[in-house]
Order: C-alpha cells, then sequence, then structure tokens
C-alpha cells in the first residue's frame, strides 16, 4: 500500500524549493538550493536531488510533483520556457528515472492555483483564477473544482495576451504582452525612469547614479515609505494588472481571484488600484455577483505544496 506523502518542487529562475506534505497540505520538511536556471541537465539533478533527500528522510513517500514556468505538455515535456534556455526537455521522464517514484510535472502556475485552491485563498470555491504577479505574469484556472489545462497542458498563459502593440519587447517574443506592464518588469523598468530622469528623488538616490540597480523590490520599499513616485509607479502598474483581470473575469467568471507572486508583497499598493481598475473595466458590474480580488494565502509555498497534491493524486489513482 503507498503512503500518502509527496514531494513538491518549484523549480524557480533563482531557486529550487522542494517540500514533503501530507494529504492534508501541511508542510512536513523542505529544503531550499539554488537554481541553475539556464542549465537544464543542471536543474533535473538539482530536483532529482533534492527529491531523493526528503523521500528518504520521510517515510512514505508516494510521489513527487514538478512546478516550472513555461509550456509543460501533459506528459511532463517542458515544450518552450519564455524566460528560460529549455526548450522540448522531458522533465518528467528524467526525474522519475532519477528518484525511481511516479512523478507529475506542470506549469508552476497552474500548480499554485491548486494549492490556492485546495488548501488557500480559494478553499471552498468551485471556480477560481490565480495570477502570479512575478517577473512576468502567469495564471492558474480551476473550473468546477478541476484544473483546466486545455488540450495540449497549455492553457492560462494569461501572461503573453497582447494588451500593448507598441510596447516592450517580450521574453516570449512577442512585443507588448501583458507581463510587460502589469508584473514586476514593469514595476522595475518604470522605477528605473524615474530614477534616470530624476536623480534628486528617493529612487534616484538610491540608485546612487546607476539607475540599473533599481529593481521592483527598491521601488516596492520606497513606496512603503511614501515616496510618491514610488507609490504612482505602483497605482500604475496596478491599473494594467486590474484591467487585464477585468479581460479575464469577462471569460472565465470565477467565484474568486487569487493574486500571488512576489510583486504581491507591495499588497494593497498594488492590489487597490488593481481592484479600482477592475470594477471600471469589467463588463457590466452593477448586474454580476462580486469577484473578489484576493491575496494569496500560502505564499511563496503554494506552487510546491500544489505541485505535492497533484501527484499524491495522480499516484493513488484519482483524478488531477
Amino acid at each position: 500500500m503507498p503512503g500518502s506523502l509527496a514531494v513538491g518542487v518549484d523549480v524557480g529562475g533563482t531557486k529550487v524549493a522542494a517540500l514533503v506534505t501530507d494529504d492534508r497540505g501541511t508542510v512536513l520538511d523542505r529544503k531550499v538550493v539554488h537554481s541553475p536556471a539556464n542549465d537544464a541537465e543542471a536543474t533535473v539533478a538539482t530536483v532529482v536531488s533534492l527529491a531523493r533527500e526528503l523521500a528518504g528522510a520521510n517515510e512514505g513517500v508516494c510521489a513527487v510533483g514538478i512546478g516550472a514556468a513555461g509550456l509543460v505538455s501533459r506528459e511532463g515535456v517542458m515544450r518552450f520556457a519564455p524566460n528560460l534556455a529549455w526548450r522540448e526537455f522531458p522533465i518528467g521522464e528524467r526525474v522519475a528515472e532519477g528518484v525511481g517514484l511516479p512523478v507529475l510535472v506542470d506549469n508552476d502556475a497552474n500548480v499554485a492555483a491548486w494549492g490556492e485552491f485546495t488548501y488557500g485563498a480559494g478553499r471552498g470555491t468551485n471556480h477560481l483564477l490565480l495570477v502570479t504577479v512575478g517577473t512576468g505574469i502567469g495564471g492558474g484556472i480551476v473550473a468546477d473544482g478541476s484544473l483546466y489545462r486545455g488540450a495540449h497542458g497549455f492553457a492560462a498563459e494569461i501572461g503573453h495576451i497582447i494588451v500593448d502593440p507598441g510596447g516592450p519587447v517580450c521574453g516570449c517574443g512577442n512585443v507588448g504582452c501583458w507581463e510587460q506592464v502589469a508584473s514586476g518588469r514593469a514595476i522595475e523598468r518604470l522605477g528605473r525612469k524615474a530614477a534616470s530622469e530624476n536623480p534628486d528623488s528617493v529612487l534616484g538616490r538610491v540608485a546612487g547614479g546607476n539607475p540599473l540597480t533599481i529593481d521592483g523590490p527598491a521601488v516596492t520599499r520606497a513606496a512603503q515609505d511614501g515616496d510618491p513616485v514610488s507609490l504612482r509607479i505602483l497605482e500604475m502598474v496596478g491599473v494594467r494588472l486590474g484591467e487585464g483581470i477585468a479581460g479575464l473575469v469577462n471569460v472565465l467568471d470565477p467565484d474568486v481571484v487569487v493574486v500571488g507572486g512576489g510583486a504581491s508583497s507591495a499588497g494593497d499598493l498594488l492590489l487597490a488600484p488593481a481592484r479600482r481598475a477592475f470594477v471600471d473595466a469589467v463588463e457590466a458590474p452593477e448586474h454580476r455577483p462580486e469577484v473578489p480580488i484576493l491575496p494569496a494565502a500560502l505564499g511563496n509555498d503554494a506552487g510546491a505544496i500544489g505541485a505535492a497534491d497533484l501527484a499524491r493524486a495522480a499516484a493513488l489513482g484519482g483524478t488531477v
């Protein structure tokens, strides 16, 4: 009889985080290491090492779930990663060979959506949209209680909807994608522009003469300290975020929208303008039930928790 524990692994651009969870989503053990993100072989070796270590230290692990950013097929192959040099890479097969356990691989935002739906801010709902706002924007959709993957496993690549045809070039190769105007990348770009144009401003002084040192967290910290320029940047990006969410709500009609990812650490400095813009942009707001826009409850653990839960269900014969 297989055990009920599972390992969940979140493969990010800067770190690989691995957790062991039980069938209630409780985190029992964890390991976090630096991610060799631009080297697919080294990344797989890192995932295998972490999964084997955690499975060896926790009796009853029955499966490994992996969340990775990009187009992941239903067979566990990374077809394309817009911000990494991964193409047609069989992650699932390679990790399964290394750990000797069933392995499920999915898009990182998909597994985070499942984590928030099952154990986080979306618990008790039937229809959820997750928007992850980090360096880029990812998405996950739960419809009628099931994770929606589409025909090929590529659903919910919401960050790559073109909203500004004359806008910045995106890592996916297109121009003006939503993630270029409503994510951490946009906050960073606007922060550097402000520091360059106003060297005596708070951001200009933080930059110390080199605007390229300004990143999204620096802008968020300055906004939290009351800097009006930084507050305006978060408001601008929040408005573009809310407008995009409105379009997705028009299409999907979810019970709730959950916003996660690193940029969401700005809290209401980003989400308050997003909520206002959402109401202004969504179709017939006065004739539809309120769709709350909530911060993610599981933080950076959502992806690994969701991946573990999906892998456990698949290994024990459940539907995922």
